[in-house]
C-alpha cells in the first residue's frame, strides 16, 4: 500500500473519530485492529482499590509498600520539594525517593509525582489541592510546608494550623494517606523573617500526634545531626534556608528510615552525606 498524501487525504469527521475511539478500532492494511477484551474489561473497572484506610498512618504506608498493588505517590510542598535552583542539577529528595522505590525496590509501575511549587504556602496548596494532588488519585500524599508560612511570624501560626489541617482532611477524604514532613533547620543569621520556624515545625508535629498521622520529623533529625549553626551550612546551598545536594540526601535518608526502606547497601542510601 502506498503511503497517504497528507495534502489530499480528507480529514475524519467528528462522528467518525468518535466511532473509532468508542469501539477501539483503527484502519490498517487488510483489515481492522481490535482492542483485546481484557483491555476493555480493565477500563471498566475502578481505577484502583483502596486496600488501606486513609487514616492508617505510618503503618498504612508500610503496608502499601509491602503489598503488590502499583501505587501513586504525590510529593508536594514549596521550593524545597520543588527542587528548584538550589539543587544545582543534583537530585532532589523526591527524585531520590523515586529511585529508591521504583528502581531499587522494583515496583516499577509505581508513579511518583512531584508537585512542589517554589514560594508556596499552605494557603496556596489548599486552594490548588485538587490540581496538585487529588486528581492523580494518590495512595499517599507527602506534604512539606512551613518555610514560607513562617515568614508571617506568630500571627500566622493559627492560619498555618488551620490550613494544614484542612489539607490533611481533604487528602483523607479522597482516600489517600497523608505523610507530613517538618521543614529543615535553617541558618538563622541569613534566614531573615523566619525566626518563628520552630513553632511552625511544632504545629506539624502536633497535628501528626493528635490525628495519628505519619510524620517524618526532618527538623528534629537536622537539629540532632547538625546542632552547630556553622556546620549546618554544609547542607544549605544558599547558606540560608535551601538544602543543597547533601541536604536533599539527608531528607531522603530520613524518609527511608521512617518508612522502613533504608538499606545502607543500596546505591541511593549510601550516597555521601557529610
Amino acid at each position: 500500500m502506498s503511503p497517504s498524501n497528507p495534502s489530499t487525504e480528507k480529514p475524519l469527521s467528528a462522528d467518525r473519530r468518535r466511532f473509532l475511539a468508542g469501539v477501539g478500532m483503527a484502519g490498517c492494511a487488510g483489515g481492522l485492529l481490535r482492542v483485546a477484551p481484557s483491555a476493555v474489561a480493565a477500563e471498566s473497572k475502578p481505577a484502583r482499590s483502596r486496600p488501606v484506610a486513609a487514616s492508617a498512618g505510618l503503618e498504612g504506608i508500610k503496608k502499601l509498600l509491602s503489598g503488590k498493588e502499583a501505587l501513586t505517590w504525590v510529593i508536594t510542598g514549596d521550593s524545597i520539594t520543588h527542587g528548584a535552583l538550589h539543587t544545582l542539577g543534583w537530585r532532589s529528595y523526591p527524585e531520590h525517593f523515586a529511585e529508591r522505590v521504583r528502581w531499587e525496590l522494583r515496583p516499577m509501575r509505581d508513579i511518583v509525582i512531584n508537585t512542589g511549587i517554589s514560594g508556596d504556602t499552605t494557603g496556596g496548596l489548599l486552594a490548588d489541592l485538587d490540581w496538585r494532588a487529588l486528581r492523580f488519585q494518590p495512595h499517599v500524599v507527602s506534604i512539606m510546608l512551613g518555610m514560607n508560612d513562617a515568614s508571617r511570624g506568630k500571627g500566622g501560626r493559627e492560619t498555618f494550623r488551620k490550613n494544614l489541617g484542612a489539607i490533611v482532611a481533604k487528602v483523607m477524604d479522597a482516600g489517600a494517606i497523608p505523610l507530613l514532613n517538618t521543614p529543615n533547620t535553617i541558618y538563622i543569621k541569613k534566614a531573615g523573617g523566619r525566626a518563628d520556624l520552630p513553632a511552625y515545625a511544632e504545629i506539624v508535629r502536633d497535628l501528626a500526634a493528635r490525628s495519628k498521622l505519619a510524620l517524618v520529623d526532618h527538623w528534629k533529625y537536622w537539629q540532632k545531626t547538625k546542632p552547630d549553626q556553622e556546620k549546618l551550612l554544609v547542607w544549605l546551598e544558599d547558606q540560608s534556608i535551601h538544602p543543597n545536594v547533601y541536604g536533599h540526601r539527608a531528607f531522603a535518608r530520613e524518609i527511608f528510615r521512617v518508612l522502613g526502606i533504608f538499606d545502607p547497601k543500596s546505591p541511593t542510601c549510601k550516597l555521601e552525606v557529610p
